[in-house]
Order: structure tokens, then C-alpha cells, then sequence
């Protein structure tokens, strides 16, 4: 059996799921805003939780807004939730005491539809998310570009220079 978390600006959702794929239990709370540590905390009662349901100890896959940095191994440019600049996984890691897997929201999306979804079939996918945050993900030959800076795909929450006030 397998767990799946989206973790979220607003949302933390689980899903456990069998090995044929269909969904045994599914629970919803609100992300903590503004405290990371209380949101880890809430990330790892979720898994818990849903981990009583099963009866069993599981493995556990995270989508999350941004997402790991190569070069700190910290979250970047998940602008809508407590993450950036923390170890979002080695923390989860640690306080679930297992390895867990962990990477953006939108390159799982993508995925999802490249493989048995609404693009299943298709070389290349381009998926949005429109939610509290927006981001992109692009699946090539189903599988995910990530990119050098992990960021392949992403269109949304950028930072733009601004004028001057010669300009």
C-alpha cells in the first residue's frame, strides 16, 4: 500500500491506495500558515494518521509547491506556503523515520496525465495548476524535465524586475 501527499498553500491531502491503485482512505486538513514547524507537524499526523487506517506502515510520496533546490536542498519558490528555505524532506524524513519521496506539484501533475490521464498517449505534456499558487510541469516521453535548476516547466510566482523610476 502506498500514501500519496499533496501538500499545499491551503491544503494537506492523503490518499492511501492499494497496489491495483484504488483509493481505501483519504483525509484532507488545512496547512498551517506562516509556521513551518507546525506544518511538518501536520504532514506527519496525516501520514500517521492514515497509517492507522491501513493497519500497516507505508511508503510515501509528497508533491509540494517549489521545490528541492540542487544546489541547497532546501524548497524554493513555494510562495504560497511556510517551506522556502527549509529541509522540507530530511525534516519529514527524520520525523517519520523512513525515506520518503518528495518533488513538485506540477511535474506530478503532469505525469499523472501523461500516463492515465487526459494526455495519456502523448510525447510531449505541458500541465498547469491554477489553485492558491500556479506552476507548470512538462512530461517528455513520460517522464518529467526538471532542468538544471529544478525549475523546468514553472511559469508562475516569478519575481520580476521592476522599473526604475527613470523608466
Amino acid at each position: 500500500m502506498r500514501i500519496g501527499v499533496d501538500v499545499g498553500g491551503t491544503k494537506i491531502e492523503a490518499a492511501l491506495m492499494n497496489s491495483d491503485g484504488d483509493l481505501i482512505v483519504r483525509r484532507r486538513i488545512a496547512t498551517p500558515r506562516n509556521d513551518y514547524a507546525a506544518a511538518v507537524d501536520a504532514i506527519t499526523d496525516i501520514v500517521q494518521d492514515v497509517e492507522r487506517q491501513a493497519g500497516r506502515r507505508c511508503s510515501v510520496g509528497f508533491c509540494i509547491p517549489g521545490t528541492i533546490s540542487p544546489a541547497t536542498g532546501k524548497v524554493k519558490n513555494a510562495h504560497n506556503s511556510p517551506f522556502n528555505g527549509h529541509f522540507l524532506d530530511k525534516d519529514i524524513e527524520s520525523a517519520l523515520g523512513r525515506p520518503i519521496r518528495m518533488v513538485n506539484d506540477a511535474n506530478c501533475f503532469a505525469l499523472s496525465e501523461a500516463v492515465d490521464g487526459a494526455a495519456a498517449g502523448a510525447n510531449i505534456v505541458f500541465g498547469v495548476i491554477l489553485g492558491t499558487g500556479c506552476g507548470g510541469g512538462v512530461v517528455i516521453d513520460r517522464k518529467p524535465l526538471i532542468g538544471a535548476n529544478a525549475i523546468a516547466g514553472e511559469w508562475g510566482h516569478y519575481i520580476m524586475p521592476w522599473m526604475h523610476d527613470d523608466e
